[in-house]
């Protein structure tokens, strides 16, 4: 990896220790958590607020972010906000992973604010990662945003969400993909 941050954003209730975001932050001291406000109960201004403030404190050189679940919602929310300012154009990159349907069944009922979807493209390159069997946002809600938002799209097949349960490990795969968004 190069010495560019990374900014981990996990989703609703944090990501614990076999999640393949937790186990990238032991791996690289450049992987860097976003704190949420609240775990539990995300709002969606509050989480933007959150990763905006990570965003301006990394200092000068670009960022990477790298979603999972309702991080993903999050880093879209905000780009869509941010999308023509100087903050956007620090990200150089984004790998979303298990993108939740805000209308699904199992969407969490603690998250709130994240009803409407932006369905634009992203000012910055981005990487769409789905499973076909997730039970919080299915492929054609997947593949439906990475459209919108001008990201590549990739199916990994049946890997439930996409989480330490997946049985990922380190997952490299995923390292390679968050690796190749350089700009």
């Amino acid at each position: 990896m190069s010495a560019k941050q990374t900014l981990v954003l996990p989703g609703y209730a944090n990501s614990g220790p076999g999640h393949w975001q937790t186990r990238w932050e032991a791996l690289d001291p450049t992987f860097v958590r976003v704190a949420m406000p609240d775990w539990e109960r995300p709002v969606c201004d509050d989480w933007c607020d959150a990763l905006d403030r990570a965003i301006s404190a990394s200092g000068p050189q670009p960022v990477r972010i790298a979603a999972h679940s309702l991080g993903c919602l999050t880093a879209v929310v905000w780009a869509a906000r941010h999308h023509s300012d100087r903050a956007a154009s620090k990200v150089a990159g984004a790998l979303l992973v298990a993108v939740p349907d805000p209308h699904g069944a199992e969407f969490p009922a603690d998250a709130n604010g994240y009803e409407h979807v932006p369905m634009e493209p992203l000012p910055f390159p981005t990487i769409v990662v789905a499973s076909s069997d997730d039970p919080y946002g299915g492929v054609a809600f997947a593949e439906r945003c990475a459209k919108a938002w001008g990201s590549r799209f990739i199916d990994i097949g049946p890997r439930g969400h996409i989480n330490a349960e997946s049985g990922l490990g380190d997952w490299s795969e995923g390292l390679a993909w968050l690796a190749s968004l350089e700009r």
